[in-house]
């Protein structure tokens, strides 16, 4: 754990009194520990405590700054994992919950579920590169059932100056905090709940931040320059123009190794109008996922299931940089399985707002320590090595 310890050195600083400092290393120590479960009364027996009041604490009445500890917890990752092309990823998980007062649960859409729930929504931020993903930020997503009803939000312990804020806006304060301090990143990515918030990519274009981000088959696209779009208003829906694609727009490339091997798909990307809020030279593009199929499915009829991104970059940005960050979007659901399983992200027995965030940055630290670990662990490896001996249409697509 001497890893570890020297992680918790460079958080140390938030924690305001010797107690709470030992009690979160105790807790995160816990997080990391091989246990069935993982909730006060677990993590308090590995720590050698008789009751869980001591880690309650920690997370209910204790002072110090989980804000500090996060931006702390991204520095680390940026140290170790930062490479200039890295791909910062938005989504959301749920996490079901019985009652009504923890902050911010009801009945809504969970897509860790894949149906209606109580449960709380967290939006979260990942980082990946070539040398490792993880979670670096989050926010507890508060439906306007909550921020309407102060009583409700005193009780949970909602500060008064938190107001109502979509989760398209929670993702653009995290990505806003990430690119503000630096991080080395070109590109966002995101699933359809974000991609199709105009407002969302006209936000990464004017932080001239690349995105690939999902949109709906009914996404209107704005056509090139060079298209005759005077018959028809200027755009298009996506599945209109990609039904105009020709065969030999089809490109097969991987989006990247997944559980079993490489995952092989049909690209196919189309130059649109240059993005209004970016710097001069950016691009724009539509690009499109088919999927694979056997030559059983052939023969029976079935059709390929389509995927639609809208795009856009600096110049130089190539179809395979499209589909890299494409296929990246994936290590964020990666780490939600990870962060859950391994360190106790969902967890947690708080009903309170600022012990949500308590709890949650905690996990994400440990979370950030496994994925720096194993992706130093190699390197240290080979290191030992090599001291021992060893033996026509619409729109212009990419032909």
């Amino acid at each position: 754990m001497g890893g570890l310890d020297g992680l918790f050195g460079l958080v140390a600083g938030r924690f305001f009194r010797a107690e709470p400092r030992r009690r979160a290393r105790a807790y995160v120590r816990g997080l990391l520990a091989p246990l069935a479960g993982k909730n006060g009364w677990t993590l308090a027996e590995v720590a050698g405590d008789s009751t869980p009041d001591g880690m309650q604490r920690l997370l209910n009445a204790a002072t110090w700054d989980a804000g500090g500890v996060r931006d702390d917890v991204r520095d680390y990752v940026v140290e170790h994992l930062g490479e200039p092309g890295g791909v910062l990823i938005v989504d959301e998980t749920g996490f079901i919950k019985k009652g009504t007062k923890s902050a911010g649960v009801q009945r809504q859409y969970s897509g860790t579920a894949g149906r209606v729930e109580n449960c709380q929504l967290g939006v979260f931020l990942a980082y990946a590169t070539g040398k490792g993903r993880t979670l670096i930020d989050r926010e507890l997503y508060l439906p306007k059932s909550w921020t309407s009803d102060p009583e409700r939000c005193r009780e949970a312990a909602v500060p008064d100056e938190v107001a109502f804020a979509t989760k398209t806006t929670l993702a653009q304060q995290m990505l806003g905090r990430a690119l503000d301090a630096g991080v080395p990143a070109a590109f966002v990515a995101a699933d359809e709940a974000y991609g199709q918030d105009y407002k969302f990519r006209s936000w990464c274009e004017q932080r001239r931040i690349g995105y690939v981000v999902a949109v709906p088959r009914n996404q209107s696209i704005p056509l090139s320059l060079d298209a005759d779009i005077s018959q028809i208003g200027g755009s298009r829906r996506a599945d209109d123009l990609v039904a105009r694609a020709p065969e030999q727009a089809w490109k097969r490339r991987s989006a990247g190794p997944g559980v079993k091997g490489e995952r092989f798909y049909d690209w196919a990307a189309a130059s649109l109008y240059p993005p209004e809020n970016a710097p001069a030279g950016w691009g724009r593009w539509l690009l499109v996922r088919r999927q694979i199929l056997t030559e059983e499915q052939l023969q029976a009829g079935v059709e390929p299931e389509l995927a639609y991104y809208l795009c856009a970059g600096p110049p130089g940005t190539t179809d395979d940089d499209l589909i890299r960050v494409a296929g990246t979007r994936w290590a964020i659901e990666e780490c939600f399985q990870t962060a859950k399983n391994e360190v106790g992200l969902d967890q947690y027995q708080v009903r309170r707002y600022d012990a949500w965030y308590r709890h949650i940055t905690l996990a994400l630290l440990a979370h950030a320590y496994l994925s720096v670990t194993a992706a130093i662990a190699p390197k240290d490896l080979a290191a030992a090595s090599s001291r021992s001996p060893s033996p026509r249409s619409d729109v212009s697509w990419h032909l």
